[in-house]
């Protein structure tokens, strides 16, 4: 991989044009450098490599061969370029479906460096399976982060446990937050000695899959409520659906049996 940074070097190819040419994050590009060799890297991105540096014969050793002069140097920039303006048309479209350029320039950026990474998970054949239980995780905590601070608290954790934030800096209720985080490094402290025990914790496991059932079945009846206001609302207004045209009217009918309930 030493021979591959040097190449990227004498050609002028910053990590960050690689990283937009590959479609991954800067990390990324840094991640992949580190690997022993170029077959760990996903197959993907092996061969976009390939594609750039002109190597034919899909084989690493091909890298030895690669004389760096002015007509290859041109060439290897002509593709790259070339990609990177079809990448660019293909982030128009991105930008047109999720109307991010309502954004400001930094939440821009954000999204983007965000879509990068949940790309490059799915585009790991490796670890595919993982990598979808993973990114369905993150979605399930994204539709509860609203509701629950401590994912909020356990985000900012983890980004200070990292080196990336400061461990004084706290966007949310500070008081809180210190405990939290706290009491969590208290308990992966003791999680990463290897003086917990399964049974030692059975107790506080049995608790943690008490609530999680409790929290299931509050869903599956706030559900079920729902359902029975919905059918209730159909039947007195006449409608035997919901759609367009009786939207409204069946919305308010909603709002109104919610509050005939409530007194």
């Amino acid at each position: 991989m030493k021979k591959l940074d040097e190449i990227l070097q004498e050609l002028g190819i910053s990590k960050v044009k690689l990283a937009k040419y590959l479609g991954v994050s800067r990390q990324m590009i840094y991640n992949y450098l580190e690997l022993e060799s170029l077959n760990k890297w996903p197959k993907e991105k092996k061969m976009l490599l390939f594609k750039l540096l002109d190597i034919k014969d899909g084989s690493e050793n091909s890298l030895n061969k690669i004389k760096i002069n002015s007509d290859y140097i041109l060439s290897v920039e002509k593709r790259l370029n070339e990609t990177l303006s079809e990448n660019a048309s293909s982030s128009s479209v991105v930008n047109d479906i999720y109307d991010v350029k309502k954004l400001k320039k930094d939440e821009q950026e954000l999204f983007s460096k965000i879509v990068y990474l949940i790309k490059e998970k799915f585009t790991d054949n490796n670890n595919h399976t993982k990598n979808m239980a993973t990114l369905n995780y993150l979605f399930h905590t994204l539709q509860s982060i609203d509701n629950v601070d401590e994912i909020k608290f356990f985000l900012a954790y983890m980004s200070k446990i990292n080196g990336i934030t400061d461990p004084d800096d706290f966007k949310y209720n500070e008081n809180n937050q210190y405990l939290f985080e706290s009491i969590l490094y208290s308990a992966l402290t003791l999680y990463s000695s290897g003086m917990a025990s399964k049974s030692k914790i059975a107790e506080y496991r049995k608790k943690f899959v008490d609530a999680s059932k409790r929290s299931k079945e509050e869903k599956l009846s706030r559900t079920e409520k729902l359902t029975e206001i919905y059918v209730q609302a159909l039947q007195e207004l006449g409608y035997q659906d919901f759609n367009h045209d009786n939207q409204d009217e069946i919305l308010a009918k909603l709002a109104e049996i919610e509050s005939r309930n409530c007194t």
